[in-house]
């Protein structure tokens, strides 16, 4: 694995962390509801109202200088990826489906810039948030605001450690004193986790698991600026894969914005032609 450079002590991945790949069941028909952004030319009981709806949502995408990705297609009802309530948690880098779709997972929660409240509630683009309570408690707030738009939030440690070079026990701590508090400040225990810098070990699913996460999440890109860094060989996107993204600012993004490069990330995936689903649409948890 490449390691990301210009990033900051909380960024860069671990040299030579191998994620393991989950092995599940194939995808089924669709069914279900529907998530991410609204269709430009959704139905409606009258004509005029759809195109009047189309022609708002394509000035909000204007407004952040693009153009509106393809409309995710319903997730499956029959979800690709199981979770059970007890055992060893997996580890995945993608979603099994035909589905042309990707998912971006936003980690850390160091930059706090409201205007990524707006683009996002502009936007609609579902994300996922892995967040560290050490760069979130000053503002705890400003995450209620994105998980009101039906974002999640997923456990990322206490204090960010190489969780692969502290023993069980330490391990334990950073698992669930995150968990602990995301439960409280967000109302809902998170259901993956994901290991700072991408590093764990056999000691990290068994600090996983008895903390409550089913699952540990990883990436096969992760955006930097202006592009993306890709893990295939092939350098392209696939169907249900996980992107990797930060809440980065000025400091870490020379000079660029959150908004600015999260609009890059967005013409990266429409330049491929992928849609944006909700990872959590795709994963049946436990309790069903």
């Amino acid at each position: 694995m490449k390691r990301n450079t210009g990033r900051g002590r909380w960024y860069r991945p671990v040299m030579g962390t191998v994620a393991a790949v989950l092995a599940v069941g194939g995808c089924s028909s669709s069914s279900g509801s529907g998530t991410g952004h609204t269709a430009a030319t959704s139905a409606s009981p009258s004509g005029a109202t759809s195109t009047a709806a189309g022609a708002r949502d394509t000035a909000l995408w204007h407004k952040w200088g693009l153009t509106p990705l393809p409309v995710p297609p319903q997730p499956p009802a029959d979800k690709p990826v199981k979770l059970s309530a007890t055992g060893t948690v997996p580890v995945f880098t993608h979603l099994p489906t035909s589905q042309k779709v990707v998912f971006i997972t936003v980690d850390d929660g160091q930059e706090k810039d409201p205007k990524f409240i707006e683009m996002m509630r502009d936007l609609k683009i579902p994300i996922t948030m892995f967040l560290m309570n050490d760069a979130i408690k000053p503002d705890y707030a400003y995450f209620r605001s994105l998980q009101a738009l039906g974002n999640h939030i997923q456990n990322h440690t206490l204090h960010h450690p190489v969780m692969s070079t502290i023993p069980l026990a330490r391990q334990k701590e950073e698992v669930c004193g995150d968990q602990k508090i995301l439960t409280k400040e967000y109302g809902t225990a998170p259901l993956l986790f994901r290991p700072p810098y991408g590093a764990y070990n056999s000691n990290t699913k068994i600090a996983v698991g008895e903390c409550g996460p089913r699952a540990i999440v990883w990436w096969r890109e992760s955006m930097q600026i202006r592009n993306m860094q890709y893990q295939a060989g092939d350098k392209k996107l696939h169907d249900g894969d996980i992107i990797l993204a930060h809440f980065r600012g000025p400091s870490e993004l020379k000079g660029a914005t959150m908004t600015q490069m999260f609009a890059n990330l967005l013409r990266r995936i429409q330049e491929q032609g992928f849609a944006v689903a909700r990872l959590e649409d795709y994963i049946q948890s436990p309790a069903g």
